[in-house]
């Protein structure tokens, strides 16, 4: 038997302070372009049986209780007292945050609170160079505070986080940008875009990523099945990425492969063969429920243990960080008991590469000891 640790949660967002309906919680529970087919219900996925298998029993219910039950007790108790309940039984004792998103999100120290957990903010690129866009008159007073914000920025976050590679591939070009391709590009797009816009020209996109390596601050990189309503750049495929981790190995700053499935196994490839390369073991595992252990194995298979981080990747639901941490927890006790069971393992290495993925590699990857 192996004693599950305390989780880390290396990548997630805030919960939402609203009360939610049936059809608003199940857009925040599965997230398509679109509502189920007709007659059907999200419920009917991986995720919203894991869903109605843990959390209803943290709310004062059966198991696998019918999802109406289920949303009615959340109303009974309300959103704050629902979302302290379900967070503070997650086992998650740290929260990496990002707080890009737009929404009515929890910040960082309204989860920390409502969690009764540590909470540190993770920065989104994007979102900060729209702030400076909003704020910058010429371009080159842009650029200039563009470098400025970011290196300001690592100076509080634990980490800078980018979509760029899911939103076009070309942004995680082996080389940064020449300064007057990037001068180009942030005329361009200053001279489009709306205040509020974040931006999109892969030149840019570029630029802003280079300037976070150069911060040595951690790097996280979405990969894997792009956003509902986006085309799948050939950047989000983490095979697709060695150009650029070769070329960002040795000067000090750690790439984080976030999200990486139905990729896992590429991004655990990189993960063994780069030293500053880790993957993220987590967030696929709330998607797959009861096939996570499969996953997670997968991963397990080809990337270092020292290499492996958790997540729960939840945003909107605090169902889904509880979501999250359960399928990991089952799923890691699940392979390593198999594997102390069949002799392959001894119980004490078992439990070291337990506490490793769960807590330990992420407190040395973002400073948090």
């Amino acid at each position: 038997m192996i004693d599950m640790p305390s989780l880390v949660d290396q990548y997630c967002h805030g919960v939402l302070r609203t009360e939610l309906g049936l059809g608003t919680f199940e857009a925040q529970l599965v997230r398509t372009e679109g509502p189920p087919a007709p007659g059907t219900t999200l419920f009917d996925t991986q995720t919203g049986f894991a869903v109605r298998r843990w959390c209803p029993p943290l709310l004062g219910l059966e198991p696998h209780c019918p999802p109406a039950r289920y949303l009615a007790r959340r109303r009974e108790l309300g959103v704050a007292e629902t979302a302290r309940r379900l967070l503070r039984a997650s086992g998650i004792t740290t929260y990496l945050i990002d707080t890009g998103l737009p929404g009515d999100l929890t910040g960082t120290a309204e989860l920390a609170t409502a969690g009764a957990a540590e909470a540190h903010e993770i920065v989104r690129l994007e979102q900060l160079a729209q702030q400076v866009a909003d704020t910058s008159g010429t371009v080159e007073c842009f650029l200039a505070n563009l470098a400025e914000s970011v290196h300001g920025a690592a100076a509080h976050t634990v980490a800078f986080t980018s979509v760029a590679g899911v939103r076009d591939g070309t942004a995680l070009a082996p080389e940064p940008p020449g300064p007057g391709e990037v001068r180009g590009a942030a005329a361009r797009w200053l001279a489009a875009r709306r205040v509020g816009d974040g931006p999109s020209d892969p030149v840019l996109l570029g630029h802003l990523l280079w300037i976070a390596v150069a911060s040595g601050r951690p790097l996280q990189l979405h990969v894997g099945l792009g956003t509902p309503g986006g085309s799948r750049a050939q950047g989000a495929d983490p095979g697709f990425l060695d150009g650029f981790v070769r070329a960002t190995a040795g000067l000090g700053t750690d790439l984080v492969l976030l999200h990486g499935y139905p990729d896992h196994r590429h991004a655990a490839h990189l993960a063994g063969v780069h030293p500053h390369v880790y993957v993220d073991s987590g967030a696929a595992l709330a998607r797959t429920g009861a096939r996570a252990a499969t996953v997670l194995e997968e991963v397990l298979e080809l990337a270092p243990f020292g290499k492996i981080l958790f997540s729960s990747g939840a945003q909107g639901l605090p169902e889904l960080h509880v979501v999250g941490a359960r399928l990991f927890r089952e799923a890691l006790g699940r392979v390593l008991g198999a594997w102390v069971t069949e002799g392959a393992w001894s119980p004490k290495d078992a439990q070291r590469v337990a506490g490793m993925i769960a807590s330990g590699n992420a407190g040395r990857v973002y400073g948090l000891d």
